[in-house]
């Protein structure tokens, strides 16, 4: 591994390792600094999008050129004098700056310090940077600072994060606005909601407001945590400081109410944002149709997924897999076919979620038939079922086969492909793909696979095996039925007195009374006392 050599808190900027990965992370320089003696005055800019708070809408939509936050000299105070009204955390307009966090790095951090953290052992990471920081780096101002933990955020080192701000006061520097709303991305990174709260505490009696980006971070934050209370009061903060909420706010408490089952409260809300400025977007819809959906109430979704087209917005495919979720847990898996074809005509492709959705919805509720339609429909698309369902496809294949016998063909053409394809094929499978054979006469492939199944570790039942014995004895394969019956000793099976009398009879048969009395004297030993005995 090689070694850093890093300085104190008042000492230059030392260069940092060479970046061997990392190489496509698009961030920026926000602006000049001299570091390390050196001006990287050269840096080239690549912007990225912003990250969503909507599970698949970038946030915001424009590309933000972000500047280093500045608030001027003048005293802030977070609440107005009495009489007064509250405008918010006074800035001019060009100093105010996107709070969008994947944003806020620098393509210098990124590349290089966070490359060498990656480059050590996790054990080792936190401590042994740390120690560097502390011993070599002088953060210049609280700017340069935040873009090292901003940096850090953004690839997922929040260990070293708070161990960096627990120790800000060592630079003499002070928190700013940018460093609290770094801290309260951090902990809703690390699913620790609550401790977010309090740092956007500590950042409101500093005298900094926080903007909406860094409030709907929150307020996501708790809701996916199940603890819609706690956003609420964070939504309340929004409204006490004059912050309005946006589509993306919204979302997020829609979610929240859905999740913990809150749906007409869902509803409520979603129709007052009808009447406000706000524009409701597709995942406004989606959101609020999952709610319906998980509490059985899919036709009012497919209601509103018809509203949302009316208002030109386009269903993506998470939309439509919402649907089938929810007909399919209804035990109405059919109405699926109906989602699958206008899902095609509004040029929105199904992918594997979608297939995978309404199969499992058929297979559950017994339509094998249609199951396989959109097996061969999948198949056929370049998407593979997965190991899971392509077990309970032939199940339901071999089950139905029994009534209509030319399935069992196309249950074992699956069960092949499954074979092909690596996947693990289950005992009840096995049994049920062996027992369609037989029944279908196709003795020596239940045989074939009888040995294949044993072969795996699998213990036949006895009724598996019972089934293929008489079989072999019905079809003059007395020789394959005995090698059936050693191998139900080898598993410490004991056959059942009709598989005895079936071999004994088919042995006298064909006159091989010797192997007519080992087989005899085999079961007396076992406790099996067969009705059929050896021809003298």
């Amino acid at each position: 591994m090689m070694s850093m050599s890093l300085p104190s808190p008042c000492s230059p900027l030392s260069e940092f390792l060479p970046s061997p990965s990392l190489s496509n992370h698009p961030v920026f320089f926000n602006n000049t600094r001299k570091l390390c003696c050196h001006k990287f005055s050269s840096l080239k800019l690549v912007f990225i999008p912003a990250a969503s708070l909507s599970t698949t809408k970038s946030y915001p939509t424009e590309t933000t050129v972000l500047h280093s936050p500045s608030f001027g000299n003048k005293e802030q105070r977070l609440y107005p004098k009495e009489g007064e009204e509250h405008k918010g955390l006074p800035m001019k307009e060009e100093e105010q700056e996107s709070l969008d966090f994947d944003e806020k790095a620098s393509e210098f951090q990124v590349l290089a310090l966070l490359n060498a953290v990656k480059a050590l052992p996790c054990k080792e990471r936190v401590d042994h940077i740390v120690r560097v920081l502390d011993k070599e780096i002088g953060f210049l101002n609280i700017s340069d600072f935040n873009d090292v933990l901003m940096a850090l955020v953004t690839a997922n080192e929040s260990d070293l994060v708070l161990k960096l701000y627990s120790g800000l006061s060592c630079y003499s520097l002070e928190p700013n606005s940018w460093t609290f709303t770094i801290m309260v991305r951090c902990h809703c990174k690390k699913k620790d909601p609550g401790e977010a709260k309090r740092v956007l505490d500590q950042m409101m009696q500093k005298g900094f407001n926080p903007n909406v980006a860094t409030l709907t971070t929150l307020i996501n934050s708790f809701c996916k945590m199940g603890q819609l209370q706690n956003a609420l009061q964070v939504f309340e903060v929004m409204d006490r400081i004059g912050c309005k909420p946006n589509i993306q706010t919204y979302n997020c408490l829609l979610k929240g109410m859905c999740y913990v089952g809150r749906i007409e409260e869902a509803f409520e809300l979603m129709e007052d944002i009808k009447k406000t400025t706000v524009e409701p977007d597709i995942y406004t819809y989606t959101a609020m149709m999952d709610g319906f959906c998980k509490v059985g109430r899919s036709d009012e979704a497919m209601e509103l997924l018809n509203e949302a087209m009316e208002m030109g917005l386009a269903p993506n495919v998470v939309t439509f897999n919402t649907l089938l979720d929810g007909y399919a847990k209804e035990g109405r898996p059919l109405k699926g076919f109906g989602v699958l074809k206008l899902m095609k005509q509004r040029k929105c492709m199904p992918d594997y979620i979608s297939y995978s959705t309404l199969l499992h919805g058929l297979l559950l509720w017994g339509k094998v038939l249609a199951g396989l339609r959109i097996f061969n429909e999948m198949d056929g698309s370049g998407l593979e079922a997965d190991e899971r369902l392509m077990n309970s496809l032939v199940r339901g294949l071999c089950r139905k086969s029994i009534k209509e016998n030319d399935l069992v063909e196309v249950a074992y053409e699956v069960f092949e492909k499954m074979k092909k394809r690596g996947f693990v094929i289950e005992q009840s499978t096995y049994a049920l793909v062996i027992q369609a054979l037989w029944v279908a006469k196709k003795v020596d492939d239940a045989f074939i696979n009888l040995h294949q199944m044993v072969r795996l570790g699998y213990i036949p039942r006895l009724i598996t095996i019972n089934n293929v014995i008489r079989a072999l004895c019905v079809g003059g394969k007395v020789d394959e039925a005995f090698y059936v019956l050693v191998l139900m000793y080898e598993n410490s099976k004991i056959p059942s007195r009709m598989s005895y009398d079936l071999l004994i009879h088919e042995l006298n048969r064909q006159e091989r009374t010797l192997g007519a009395c080992n087989v005899y004297g085999a079961a007396l030993v076992r406790g099996v006392v067969p009705h059929k005995k050896p021809r003298r």
